[in-house]
């Protein structure tokens, strides 16, 4: 940026001149022989000559260089291609350091592009509405010498306008600011030609924005803002008493993933439980849940583990559980039941088939224990034992995975509380059981009590199961928990 100075043969010109008119002629091309190029720019004289700094006559000697590609730098926010909207030159075109080269549009904003050399346009690499990659040449520029090619920011160009010159955008000129400066005026609706620049060649800096807004609103500046206030421009000051700009802070290097999409094709049992999850979405799904205090079943568990273990079983919670489902499913065997594919008829099942949802490392399986009706629960804890020992080593068979007729997931043994379960097809009901939790309750004479409890969620086909039935099934499983001696009772 060049200030305007008397020059001998300027001012012999301009006496000769009535008026000058403000325009901007085009940029000269390469003159034959040995005349250097001028660029010129001519204004209007009714504003003061050190009220605004312009380019003045500059030459600049015609000298064959090294051509650069100029490639489009990242301009941020994951940004990966732009479109092509206007090129601002033309190949021959004698461009400056920050001349407006081309504008691009990402799906986020649009950007402005400038050079970064000095020199003359060889090649333009895209045509308006082409798409242009991140770090693909947008130009070839021919430099004046053969060591330019400093890489320095991306910004663009405007004159310096002081606060004795009407604040107006000036037509043809481009302001001078960054894209992330361009982006707060734009949210901010603040036209950056009524902004005065205190940067570097009258740069638009983000603080002179934060300050616009400030006087405009009247807000009060944070303690960083205020404490470097934007000095007006001068009619008397010079480069060599510019203020040096503001440094931005570093950039934060990102982290380079290089991973890739992986696809494989399902497995068998992955598209058993995708032809399973589609049908289940026919059903209407009733949901229902209760909280059960364990209290009573973790005393008799703890009675009876040692006892059951002297026998070569596990006992865990889920063989009670089970019995306690199947002595409900005696008194309400519409949950026991399934319907054809029209609904038109009802089958109840005579065998309490009762499945346990299992996650292996082959996915989520549901063996099922046969007959639990006939069965003590010192059975059922062997068989699940029996089911749990082949699901880890993934040799489940057919027998043991079809022909349920109920199912309980123990979706607390991970770490869940609630759950919305899905009816495996043709059941009509299943039930998720979350994490036994030991948490304040009170008695009947209001002591406050430690107590065990457990959550579980119901889910019933409502188009032949009520909400009342599903809720009386679970209030008797429910009873049978809490006082473990009732089952005792129903046992045959």
């Amino acid at each position: 940026m060049a200030v305007v100075r008397p020059v001998r043969n300027s001012l012999r010109i301009l006496r000769h001149l009535p008026q000058v008119v403000c325009h901007r002629t085009q940029r000269c091309h390469r003159h034959q022989g040995t005349e250097p190029a001028y660029v010129q720019h001519v204004f209007d004289f009714s504003t003061s000559l050190t009220s605004v700094q312009w380019r003045g006559f500059r030459s600049s000697p015609v000298a064959s260089g090294q051509v650069l590609q100029f490639k489009l730098s990242d301009i941020g926010e994951g940004i990966m291609e732009v479109t092509v909207k206007e090129w601002y030159v033309k190949e021959g075109d004698r461009v400056s350091q920050f001349d407006s080269i081309c504008e691009v549009q990402s799906d986020k904003a649009s950007v402005t592009i400038t050079s970064r050399y000095d020199g003359v346009i060889r090649k333009l690499y895209y045509d308006i509405d082409a798409i242009a990659n991140v770090g693909s040449p947008l130009v070839d520029i021919e430099t004046d010498r053969e060591d330019e090619g400093a890489q320095e920011e991306d910004v663009v160009e405007t004159p310096a306008v002081s606060h004795e010159q009407p604040l107006q955008e000036i037509k043809g000129q481009k302001t001078q600011a960054t894209p992330a400066v361009r982006r707060l005026a734009i949210e901010n609706n603040i036209k950056l030609s009524e902004i005065v620049g205190t940067g570097k060649d009258s740069r638009i800096l983000k603080e002179d924005i934060l300050n616009f807004i400030a006087k405009q609103t009247g807000a009060i500046l944070p303690y960083e803002v205020q404490k470097t206030p934007a000095p007006a421009a001068s009619s008397t000051d010079t480069p060599s008493s510019e203020k040096k700009p503001v440094m931005a802070p570093p950039a934060i290097a990102r982290p380079i993933f290089t991973g890739k999409d992986r696809t494989e094709p399902l497995n068998g049992f992955q598209k058993v439980m995708v032809k399973t999850m589609t049908a289940a979405l026919k059903i209407p799904h009733f949901g229902y849940c209760d909280e059960v205090d364990l209290t009573e079943l973790v005393r008799l568990r703890s009675e009876l583990k040692g006892f059951a273990e002297s026998r070569g079983i596990k006992l865990s919670y889920m063989p009670f559980f089970i019995k306690a489902a199947s002595l409900s499913l005696l008194q309400f065997p519409l949950l026991n039941a399934s319907v054809d594919e029209g609904c038109q008829n009802i089958t109840y099942k005579a065998s309490h088939n009762i499945g346990l949802a299992m996650d292996t490392h082959q996915g989520l399986l549901v063996p099922n224990v046969k007959s639990v009706q006939s069965l003590s629960v010192l059975d059922i804890a062997l068989e699940l034992n029996r089911l749990q020992a082949l699901g880890s080593a993934g040799q489940l068979g057919a027998f043991d995975l079809t022909g349920g007729t109920f199912t309980l997931s123990n979706i607390g043994s991970i770490g869940g509380t609630y759950a919305k379960p899905v009816i495996l097809p043709p059941e009509a009901a299943i039930g998720a059981l979350g994490k036994i939790q030991v948490l304040p309750r009170f008695t009947s004479r209001d002591d406050v009590v430690k107590a065990y409890i457990m959550n579980v969620s119901w889910s019933a086909d409502h188009r032949f199961i009520d909400g009342a039935t599903m809720c009386r099934f679970s209030n008797l499983w429910r009873s049978y928990l809490e006082n473990p001696a009732a089952m005792l009772l129903d046992l045959k």
